[in-house]
């Protein structure tokens, strides 16, 4: 068991490096893999942010992919919450003074329409509560420094979210499968990463579904109106200042975004 001086530690390191955007030593080194104590990181991460005047938007869902589940050593997805100065319109300038090694990854956002309080969930009863979906960019950065993470330090860092994008279109689920589409995305006018639905957990709903039935046992459920990022579609591509990106999801449209710095 993980004790309270060092989540206080671990919480402290995080918070310094969000607020002089200069990266930190992995938090691992004082909780440990002790997912638990990651969490509670996480939520006292987001408890200052919300104290400062940020509001809560949604969740996002992490390592939906094989892959990185398996280069991280975990069998399971991670989550994330998504804050209202983290949230930007299609086709908006984002700043990237405060990003460390930002990379960006395109996504399926759903909205939701009902609160999801009562389980068990899967991808059929998950899909009754969702009101829209928009196609979404989302960019993840790491306060570790290069990016030397584990699934402890990930989680307590909010699951590296950073910003997000979300597309103009809204489309509902009678008008599209989400584990049938293809995405397509540039950067600079070059194809850089392209994906499919089946890269999100087989299928966005069953990510959908896995955050409802961890958000339910951890106390805090889903609840209509929030913006669930459903994990990537294709590779992440690292992005700097005066890139330009573009994703098109079938059946979703296009979101896009360019990353600016702010003048001298």
């Amino acid at each position: 068991m993980t004790s309270t001086e060092s989540i206080d530690e671990a919480t402290a390191r995080l918070a310094h490096a969000v607020r002089s955007g200069i990266g930190c030593a992995p938090v691992r080194e004082l909780i440990g893999a002790d997912g638990a104590a990651a969490y509670e990181v996480q939520q006292r991460g987001i408890a200052t942010r919300v104290g400062n005047g940020a509001t809560v938007l949604g969740r996002k869902i992490g390592l939906t992919s094989a892959a990185v589940q398996r280069q991280l050593g975990v069998d399971q997805p991670d989550f994330g919450v998504l804050l209202s100065d983290m949230a930007y319109a299609d086709a908006a300038e984002l700043p990237v003074d405060r990003l460390l090694l930002p990379r960006v990854e395109a996504e399926i956002a759903f909205v939701l329409k009902a609160d999801l309080v009562t389980g068990p969930f899967d991808a059929e009863t998950v899909a009754q509560a969702v009101d829209y979906a928009v196609a979404a960019l989302e960019i993840v950065d790491s306060r570790i420094t290069g990016w030397d993470i584990t699934f402890a330090d990930t989680v307590a860092d909010n699951a590296s979210a950073a910003q997000y994008v979300l597309g103009r279109e809204r489309v509902g689920l009678d008008a599209f499968v989400p584990r049938e589409v293809t995405m397509s995305m540039s950067l600079n006018g070059e194809v850089a990463s392209t994906g499919a639905g089946t890269a999100s957990l087989g299928d966005p709903l069953a990510a959908l579904a896995w955050l409802a039935t961890t958000a339910l046992a951890m106390g805090a459920p889903l609840s209509a109106g929030e913006v669930v990022l459903s994990g990537a579609l294709g590779p992440v591509v690292p992005i700097g200042a005066d890139d330009f990106v573009t994703a098109t999801i079938s059946g979703l449209g296009s979101v896009q975004a360019s990353f600016v710095k702010a003048p001298a």
